[in-house]
């Protein structure tokens, strides 16, 4: 692109845009690094208005489940805009969402029997949050209270937001919040119980270590426990992110831990929400993070992949318990209301019917296996760099969190922007990820090839050793 047309563009950008979970003032200043102005994307790759291509190693934010430019996805959507871009879902229906219905309910946990549409991940929780309190006022309980853990993330709506254990984003906006619980997040790495034999937090060599695993989980689940037994009768809901708190930097949970945060819900008779925003549609390996521990939860929230990074759209599935609470006379007015101009948009169902036949018909999650393993043997080549302090990983979700002092576990200074400054300079090997404080953060295509899953580490090596 000629450098006046690029250049217009780039201050026309920084004289109107606000840009989210961005300094503005940085951006202005091109600190750490200029705008790009991305033109196309094909496959793994996005290409800015000068022909550079990048790997886009963070799936554009998470959504890009099967790689840019999909020929399946792309042929689907463009034979629907010839039928109809949209209708409104109030009292009308169409194919595509009745198509797409159907196929979530193959295959979701099998006691999930209903599909409420919506257009994003923050919506998707809240419209889980708002079932699950409305819910208990038809069975004339009194209840206010949802539990959640420290770190969470379900998006950036109230709701959602007072559900969100991440201080960063949302201690700003306390005073506006309903009251929620929030029990210790299982992060091994910066566990801050104390045990006499084992000195937190732990270095790269020993996180894995199945009794510091088991110690930090223990000690965990007996917090849930703890404000269960106190308050059960207060809580409306439970909501956690499953196997991966990704947006606090992808915290792994130590295995067993969701199935015993999920038993407690159930002993103490409190509807358990599962966030998959970031994890369903194979991006733990399974379809989705609750198969790796057998959970039915009473609602599962899904957006970002479902429709390949194509358009928005949302999905909160729920039991036929919650759904008939909510039947009655039109005059009694326990009708549900909530909803949302483009709910159930025919072009994003068309979208997401087309990426799970592609998930179903290609075979992707069986293919992904050895991708994973290649992936986790690349991960386990840098655990060993001075400047790494602990990999987390699942499927093709990891988090690299690189530290000052390898021994101590202490951690840049956030003055220092280092992890924005490694992002930065990876663009210079053509590889684009992004970082939340001190961790990389890689979230990778079902997809991407192993030769791109190796060219990604052997540059993050590279500016790594060049701290």
């Amino acid at each position: 692109m000629d450098n006046k047309i690029k250049t217009a563009l780039t201050n026309s950008d920084k004289n109107n845009i606000w840009h989210p979970f961005t300094q503005m003032a940085d951006w202005l200043n091109d600190d750490p690094c200029k705008p790009l102005i991305i033109d196309r994307a094909k496959g793994s790759y996005l290409y800015d208005v000068d022909g550079k291509k990048y790997l886009d190693g963070i799936s554009s934010l998470w959504v890009t489940l099967l790689g840019h430019k999909n020929p399946r996805i792309d042929k689907a959507v463009k034979k629907q805009i010839d039928k109809v871009s949209h209708t409104t879902f109030l009292g009308l229906t169409h194919k595509p969402a009745i198509d797409l219905s159907e196929k979530l309910l193959k295959i979701l946990p099998d006691n999930l029997k209903k599909i409420f549409y919506s257009d994003d991940g923050s919506t998707a929780v809240e419209i889980a949050l708002k079932m699950a309190y409305q819910y208990w006022q038809f069975k004339n309980e009194k209840r206010s209270f949802f539990l959640s853990l420290k770190n969470a993330y379900h998006g950036d709506t109230i709701g959602a937001v007072a559900v969100g254990g991440t201080d960063l984003f949302h201690s700003r906006f306390r005073s506006l919040l309903f009251k929620s619980f929030f029990a210790m997040s299982p992060y091994c790495y910066r566990c801050v119980y104390r045990k006499k034999e084992i000195k937190f937090p732990v270095t790269a060599e020993n996180f894995k270590d199945h009794n510091i695993q088991m110690h930090c989980r223990g000690q965990c689940i007996k917090e849930v426990e703890s404000i269960l037994v106190k308050n059960n009768k207060k809580i409306a809901a439970a909501v956690i992110e499953p196997i991966n708190q990704a947006a606090a930097g992808m915290i792994i949970m130590p295995k067993g831990y969701l199935k015993e945060y999920a038993n407690l819900c159930n002993q103490y008779g409190i509807p358990l929400i599962c966030d998959e925003v970031a994890t369903g549609f194979g991006r733990t390996g399974k379809m989705f993070a609750v198969e790796h521990e057998n959970i039915k939860p009473d609602f599962i929230c899904l957006s970002k992949g479902i429709t390949g990074g194509y358009m928005p759209l949302a999905v909160t599935a729920t039991t036929n318990e919650i759904y008939s609470a909510f039947l009655g006379k039109y005059e009694e007015f326990k009708t549900f209301f909530h909803g949302h101009s483009y709910t159930a948009n025919p072009l994003a169902c068309t979208a997401a019917n087309a990426v799970i036949d592609t998930l179903n018909q290609n075979k992707i999650l069986q293919k992904l296996q050895s991708k994973i393993k290649h992936l986790e043997k690349e991960l386990t080549s840098l655990l060993e760099h001075y400047r790494v302090g602990n990999i987390r990983h699942c499927g093709v979700m990891a988090g690299i969190e690189i530290v000052e002092d390898k021994k101590t576990g202490k951690p840049y200074d956030s003055k220092l922007k280092t992890g924005a400054k490694i992002c930065a300079n990876l663009r210079k090997h053509g590889i684009i990820i992004r970082n939340l404080g001190n961790t990389l953060v890689l979230f990778l295509h079902l997809t991407m090839t192993n030769r791109e899953t190796s060219k990604i580490i052997s540059a993050i090596k590279i500016e790594l050793d060049n701290l």
